[in-house]
């Protein structure tokens, strides 16, 4: 067994050999969106547990912005754009009583 994915076969048809074309770019624009929502929110917990308030509001903010359109994009659902927002929300407004 030489390797784990058998050799996928190129299409006959010029229309599918496009839409392996387009299905290239398409998925790696996908993976740069899905990166930069998932280090938004990323940056907005580490300053969270970092006690940061003004710049766990400062990203939260931004962060805002960017699963709004990566959500409204549609590679992410919107109800998990905004459980997200609604979770990290709840936090960045706990951290800001806190102090």
């Amino acid at each position: 067994m030489a390797s784990g994915k058998p050799k996928k076969k190129n299409p006959r048809l010029a229309s599918g050999r496009k839409r392996v074309r387009q299905d290239v770019k398409i998925n790696a624009a996908n993976t740069s969106l899905r990166s930069k929502y998932r280090t938004a929110v990323k940056n907005v917990e580490k300053a969270v547990l970092a006690g940061d308030k003004t710049k766990a509001s400062e990203l939260f903010g931004k962060m805002q912005a960017v699963v709004d359109t990566i959500a409204d994009k549609g590679i992410f659902h919107k109800n998990k754009a905004a459980r997200d927002k609604s979770r990290l929300a709840t936090k960045v407004k706990a951290l800001a009583l806190a102090a």
